[in-house]
């Protein structure tokens, strides 16, 4: 009787192909690998990228518990744990793919070594090339010492125990160019940036505290960035609280973070991030202390705006709820269950609102409403419950230019032109899609800024303002009031003329 199936296993170079195309980038395929280093229960991770042009490498060492031969082969093993099998609960896997895909998302080659304590080292190699080759189709994984040189041999001798990962021929981030190639060198040192910049977020717990470990990167220890900056005692957290959704228990924290006229320049600088501040609001969701989303309002219909900037939400998931929240084999993507939205949206807009009430207590809405009428070349108007936006024409330039214009009635028509013609959609549009892509007035424009500068203030003094008095205004004024080291300068100037005018005046007297 002939058999009622067929074995169709998977040609090993056409997977290997497929799974390179998962869309790890190079920072959250490194995290990818720490992970791994933890659960070991390593106390150091030491990162090397080393640019050598197309024989450039990526090496990833721990201190580990380490692995023996016949757990070193199951490692390595595409799917080596299934996803529904029990876990610990301080596990950072799930798929039992995360060392294998994120090591070839960018490397042709992928060579490891492991020793756990008293065995001798381990070594075994995936090479895509070898594979290609072979024309077969088998899974044919490499072993033997003699795959590595003895340098690469030495590394874990030197340990009572650990794992190192080799990557070679980094097709993805170098490709084939040679050693002098500056712009590509520019480019991997950029990489290596952002490496720095994603591990030290993602793992900002684990280098913390009494059992915090080590991550070293080209012999640089990582800060880690603490979204909530909790060090700081102008943060202001919320009650925390519990959530259960399908049998498991979330924890939820709202913080507020302070204005930065309340903390440091240098402090207000590293609590943007690595995105800046727009970018990274909304909710951080952390599974067993790691990282996995870094500022998102989760597809519950709020947007990233300004005034909303300084809400930051972390939820803690433990590895059991990877199911109901949708975790990716990355651990870059989550959503929460459907059972869940209505408390998140809940504790979302409280948060948003405690947020938006200090903006707006310190910035600028309130000091249109209190402040003096010159200051601001755009007014608010409500009409029919409608917005309207109109051009101050108590603002002294504006005044100014009215007055002196020769066809007045032109220049009116200008400003009602321009009124009504104020591209409203297309900024909403814009600060949807890009939140932080909105640069400062005059940026990068500080001549043009100057000239502003000097028309009002001529115009302050021709409406008979002494010099003190327009200077005040100026400090006062949009968008002056933004560079207070450029209006230091120039009145530094205008008082050192007028000190100077008075000098040649009682001279010739």
């Amino acid at each position: 009787m002939s058999a009622k199936y067929d074995i169709a296993n998977p040609g090993a170079a056409e997977l290997f192909e497929s799974l390179r195309a998962f869309g790890y980038d190079l920072p959250t395929a490194l995290a990818d690998i720490v992970d791994n280093s933890i659960a070991a229960k390593a106390r150091n991770v030491w990162i090397d990228l080393i640019w050598a042009g197309q024989e450039s490498r990526i090496t990833i060492r721990d201190d580990g518990e380490g692995m023996s031969e016949k757990e070193l082969v199951q490692a390595m093993r595409p799917g080596s744990m299934s996803p529904l099998a029990h876990r610990s609960s301080s596990d950072l896997g799930r798929f039992g793919l995360g060392m294998k895909t994120a090591s070839i998302s960018h490397c042709r080659c992928l060579t490891v070594l492991s020793r756990s304590a008293p065995t001798s080292v381990a070594v075994r190699r995936w090479d895509l090339d070898y594979i290609a080759s072979t024309e077969t189709g088998e899974w044919r994984l490499l072993k033997g010492p003699d795959l590595v040189s003895e340098g690469d041999l030495g590394l874990l001798p030197k340990q009572a125990s650990g794992t190192v990962l080799f990557w070679d021929r980094l097709d993805q981030l170098v490709g084939t160019v040679s050693a002098d190639d500056e712009t590509a060198q520019k480019h991997f040192r950029e990489r290596a940036d952002a490496v720095k910049q994603h591990l030290a977020m993602v793992f900002h717990r684990f280098l913390t505290g009494r059992n915090a470990i080590s991550i070293h990167l080209n012999g640089r220890k990582i800060e880690p960035w603490d979204p909530f900056m909790e060090d700081i005692d102008a943060v202001d957290p919320l009650p925390a609280e519990t959530l259960t959704a399908d049998g498991a228990q979330i924890e939820i924290k709202a913080f507020i973070l302070p204005h930065h006229s309340k903390i440091s320049s240098e402090r207000h600088a590293l609590g943007a991030g690595p995105k800046g501040w727009n970018a990274h609001q909304g909710f951080y969701i952390y599974r067993n202390r790691r990282l996995l989303v870094a500022g998102d309002w989760l597809g519950l219909g709020m947007q990233k705006e300004e005034h909303f900037k300084l809400a930051r939400i972390r939820i803690d998931l433990p590895n059991s709820a990877d199911l109901s929240w949708q975790i990716d084999v990355k651990k870059s993507r989550a959503r929460p269950p459907a059972k869940l939205r209505k408390d998140l949206q809940r504790i979302a807009r409280v948060a948003r609102g405690q947020a938006s009430r200090i903006y707006r207590h310190r910035g600028k809405i309130l000091q249109r409403q209190h402040g003096d009428k010159q200051s601001f070349l755009w007014t608010h108007l409500t009409r029919h419950g409608k917005t309207f936006y109109k051009i101050n024409r108590e603002h002294p330039l504006v005044r100014r230019v009215l007055e002196d214009s020769v066809d007045r009635d032109a220049s009116r028509a200008l400003l009602n032109l321009i009124e009504q013609t104020v591209p409203a959609p297309l900024i909403v549009i814009n600060n949807a899609e890009s939140p932080d892509g909105f640069g400062l007035p005059f940026e990068g424009a500080s001549g043009e800024l100057r000239k502003a500068m000097e028309a009002v203030y001529s115009a302050l003094r021709q409406e008979g303002n002494e010099p003190a008095s327009a200077a005040r205004a100026l400090m006062g004024m949009e968008p002056f009031n933004q560079y207070p080291e450029l209006i230091a300068g120039f009145l530094d100037e205008i008082t050192s003329a007028m000190a100077a005018r008075d000098i040649e005046k009682r001279g010739f007297e």
